[in-house]
């Protein structure tokens, strides 16, 4: 059996986190920050976390899908307006943010 990762562009980024990173963008920077640092007006009032940091990656999977899916308050859910894939590729998008500070 082979696996194969597609790489999107010469961003190095997989076809699943480009799609996430789209994601992110458009549902979750007004908070995260396009970085994922929560640097953000939004963020700051809220105190939502790095998510590059190792606090946040050490969640698995998951534990990072049920999260966008159900919510973690201040955050709202997201599990009625993004399908279960683009959850998962939001995943993908967080692993590769992963220490970039």
């Amino acid at each position: 059996m082979l696996c194969a990762t597609i790489s999107f562009g010469f961003s190095g980024l997989s076809f699943a986190a480009a799609s996430g990173a789209d994601t992110f963008k458009a549902k979750c920077a007004a908070c995260h920050g396009p970085d994922g640092s929560g640097n953000t007006p939004m963020g700051q009032k809220m105190k939502v976390r790095d998510l590059r940091s190792p606090e946040v990656q050490k969640q698995t999977d998951d534990e990072l899908a049920e999260i966008i899916t159900n919510g973690k308050p201040p955050m709202p859910a997201y599990g009625k307006s993004l399908s279960a894939a683009d959850i998962r590729q939001v995943v993908a998008y967080l692993r590769s943010i992963a220490g970039k500070s």
